[in-house]
């Protein structure tokens, strides 16, 4: 009788389901920038699968952190990054008349992409310590609200938008999965329309105002700022089904397509593979994100479960957010499209997500084996 191939301990709980459709997204993406740079592996392509590898191993080790230090360490991390925040609006780089990284030397840091999973298992740590009795009172709601209002506001002062509102929705989704009752979810939604009225009027940037404006009627100005969503939905619509074939993309090539490596990548993608390339895309950050929701069903406590749906909910964010801006769906606020478009930052973030849901699962099948 043949004896079934079993895998060694370690290899076995690794996630394979999730992390061998992922590293097509990545593999797929480099072949993307490769066409993105003119036909070339540099600079975007090479350095994208260098960054994979790099941060995969990062994931790996993180899901080896037992339980009792992650917990025992939310305010602490949560404390850090804020004060790396902090540190951006004294002596952060300002690149593209924005102020949002530290150049360490060795590495050049966007800490506010480190506040996105942060702000998750802080308010997790924080949910899992309170009674549940107490969750329907302004006790549960204070301090979360602080929690989140604190690096968003530095955030803007950066600024930089789209960051603040993947901290904004994090902090929310929690508020959410923890059990705050719906009636002051309508609540905030009413301040919140009213707040972004005063906003737009009041607070926002000439540029960010006009992405809004834009938002609503690019056609309007077709070769001013409505140039990037104008370009990139011609881009998509003309990779029909099949799309151009690779290294054909007219759009990218002929530098008509702004950004193409990074907040533009899935145009790019579309106008060369079509919506066969599109529909895999889609299909492989579905099998993603419902990995994710299984973990945090799965998961053993509350504090997992709610870590879990916030990291879960992050990568989600990245990805709707991304692919309703290049499709004219939501206006321009800089969010990358995770795993393929071209960044440090916005890699680590997710590997960071990822790493984490590894981490839940693996405490999962743990705790399983213990009452066994």
């Amino acid at each position: 009788m043949r004896r079934a191939l079993t895998l060694p301990a370690p290899l076995a709980q690794i996630p394979w389901i999730m992390l061998i459709p992922l590293t097509a997204l990545v593999l797929f993406g480099a072949a993307v920038l490769h066409s993105a740079a003119g036909g070339s592996m540099s600079p975007y392509a090479t350095s994208h699968l260098v960054r994979f590898g790099v941060f995969l191993v990062m994931a790996l080790a993180i899901s080896y952190v037992p339980r009792e230090l992650v917990l025992s360490g939310a305010y602490p991390a949560y404390g850090a990054v804020l004060l790396l925040l902090v540190a951006v609006e004294a002596l952060g780089a300002v690149s593209g008349g924005s102020q949002r990284w530290l150049d360490l030397g060795f590495i050049r840091l966007q800490p506010s992409e480190l506040m996105k999973p942060t702000i998750v298992l802080v308010l997790a740590s924080f949910f899992h310590t309170i009674p549940i009795g107490m969750i329907s009172s302004w006790r549960a709601l204070g301090p979360p609200l602080v929690l989140i209002a604190l690096p968003m506001a530095l955030v803007l002062t950066q600024p930089d938008l789209g960051t603040a509102l993947a901290i904004g929705f994090g902090g929310v989704v929690l508020l959410f999965l923890a059990g705050i009752p719906l009636r002051w979810f309508v609540g905030g939604g009413v301040v919140a329309m009213i707040a972004a009225l005063l906003a737009y009027f009041f607070a926002l940037h000439d540029y960010q105002r006009n992405r809004v404006t834009v938002f609503l009627d690019p056609e309007s100005d077709p070769l001013g700022t409505g140039y990037h969503i104008t370009q990139s939905k011609i881009a998509i619509g003309s990779g029909g089904i099949i799309g151009k074939g690779f290294g054909e993309g007219s759009q990218s090539h002929l530098d008509y397509l702004p950004e193409p490596h990074t907040d533009f990548v899935f145009a790019t993608m579309a106008e060369e593979w079509g919506l066969i390339g599109g529909l895999f895309v889609l299909l492989v950050f579905g099998i993603v994100l419902r990995w994710g929701l299984e973990v945090a069903r799965a998961a053993p406590d509350r504090f997992s479960r709610l870590l879990a749906g916030g990291m879960t909910a992050t990568i989600f964010f990245y990805v709707a957010i991304n692919l309703m801006m290049v499709m004219g769906l939501a206006p321009v606020v800089g969010i990358p499209l995770p795993f393929m478009s071209h960044g440090g930052s916005s890699m680590m973030t997710n590997m960071i997500c990822l790493g984490t849901l590894m981490m839940i699962d693996r405490w999962t099948r743990n705790s399983g084996s213990a009452q066994l």
